[in-house]
């Protein structure tokens, strides 16, 4: 009997999962399931086949909110199709951690230790303090964006467009939650490219996009900014808050700049200056995740296409809807390089000193990041037939589960196809749970040997 108990606690031990592990599983888990759903009879248009890939690849796109698509979704799927894909936008956008706390809290289940860590490290968060206030500010917030956000484009798709209102209603519930994920995924067929000088829906999508890119922690922190104001008491922002949103703003400002004159005498040169400066900053907008577009990508110049390929690469902020090495990671890296050409040994910013930990951490996933897109790039030149700033574009877009496209996904191999589809799940989970998958806490040093120099550089 003892044996028997042994060797069962021995197995369990083995063959448990870890809370990273089980956060990405998950994932995966909830992707195949959304790949079958999506190939369904009851989900396609009658006419309409979707092969396995395709599904797989339209899942994850939708559970990654990346946007990327290999098949015309309005001409595809069916009502019940799209049902299913505001589903796995929702889902994906949020997390899944966030559904599963509320799944606990309307049981009344008590959360255990496992599940707080869970939320922690799909939410990118360095502590367990506070999570189930922050899971439940993350539904408040989603389904307050997401309603205003449907009233709105419904009201506009309905008088301003003569819709049906069944048909305005469908449109303007799919486009709040796509836009609100941060999906980018398109029910017109070729984007937001009609509603080029409606900047009402423009301005609505914006909105909900930052909203959905700039961290729930941000939110958070200013909804308690706005009530101590209310209470006239003392607030104070976060370091992570101050970082993440200044590196926000100057990286919308900067791609708002860059497109505007790089392409002004381009596509941009016949337009009005309204137009000029709406389309400039709404691509600007959609590199931190978005993936909407008001013109065809395919017009702009090289170096737009690479520059918008970086802000895409950066990603939106941690704790967001957004992939990519995210915000604060660029911010610790640039602060960092700049501290130690001063000749400091300590990365200080707005009157804070950063652990080594955090800047090893953020070097790492920097390294890993640019290391897996150049990876990428390579054998996607090799194994499909387009330029390289194409496939560059297209693979900084799955990585930054951004979504924004050259129009290549759908003439991709099967290998391509797998290389994007595995590029849009990472950006979702992160490079940082990707590494974790593989850390080991039983391989830390227990005792240090003779350290030695080593020529860097």
């Amino acid at each position: 009997m003892a044996y028997l108990k042994s060797t069962r606690l021995n197995f369990n031990k083995r063959f448990s999962l870890t809370p990273v592990q089980l956060m990405v599983l998950g994932y995966f888990l909830f992707t195949i399931i959304g790949a079958m759903l999506l190939i369904s009879p009851f989900s396609l248009n009658t006419g309409k086949q979707l092969n396995l890939i395709d599904a797989f690849f339209t899942a994850t796109s939708a559970v990654s909110v990346t946007g990327l698509t290999v098949v015309s979704t309005p001409d595809t799927f069916s009502l019940t199709g799209r049902i299913i894909l505001s589903f796995l936008l929702q889902f994906g956008g949020i997390g899944i951690m966030v559904l599963g706390t509320l799944v606990y809290i309307l049981s009344g289940t008590k959360i255990h230790l496992r599940t707080y860590a869970m939320i922690r490290i799909e939410q990118n968060q360095t502590s367990i303090h506070g999570m189930v206030s922050l899971m439940l500010f993350i539904l408040k917030v989603a389904v307050i964006f997401e309603i205003l956000g449907a009233i709105i484009l419904t009201s506009r798709f309905f008088i301003n467009y003569h819709m049906p209102f069944s048909d305005a209603l469908g449109m303007g519930i799919f486009y709040s939650i796509s836009g609100f994920t941060n999906a980018g995924f398109d029910l017109f067929g070729h984007g937001l490219q009609n509603f080029q000088q409606d900047y009402l829906i423009q301005s609505v999508i914006s909105i909900l996009l930052l909203s959905g890119a700039i961290g729930f922690p941000v939110l958070l922190e200013a909804h308690s900014y706005y009530l101590s104001l209310r209470k006239k008491t003392r607030f104070t922002f976060s370091l992570y808050t101050k970082v993440t949103t200044m590196t926000f703003l100057i990286l919308l400002f900067l791609g708002f700049i860059f497109v505007l004159l790089s392409e002004l005498h381009g596509p941009l040169a016949n337009m009005s200056w309204q137009e000029k400066v709406s389309v400039a900053f709404f691509h600007s907008l959609n590199t931190r995740s978005g993936g909407f577009s008001t013109i065809d990508i395919n017009v702009f110049s090289t170096p737009t296409l690479l520059f918008l390929s970086l802000l895409m690469f950066i990603g939106a902020s941690p704790s967001s809807c957004g992939g990519g090495i995210r915000t604060t990671t660029f911010a610790i890296n640039l602060i960092s390089v700049f501290s130690y050409m001063r000749g400091r040994n300590s990365v200080k910013i707005m009157n804070r000193e950063l652990y080594p930990e955090d800047i090893l951490r953020s070097f790492m996933v920097s390294f890993f990041a640019a290391m897996l897109v150049i990876l990428s790039v390579i054998f996607l030149m090799e194994t499909e037939n387009f330029a390289s700033r194409e496939i560059l574009f297209e693979v900084c877009s799955a990585f930054g589960t951004t979504g924004l496209s050259t129009g290549i996904a759908t003439n991709l191999s099967v290998t391509g196809k797998l290389i994007i589809i595995f590029l849009m799940f990472v950006g979702r989970v992160g490079i940082l749970s990707l590494l974790m998958l593989l850390h080991n806490h039983r391989l830390r040093d227990k005792y240090h040997i003779i350290k030695e120099r080593i020529i860097v550089g």
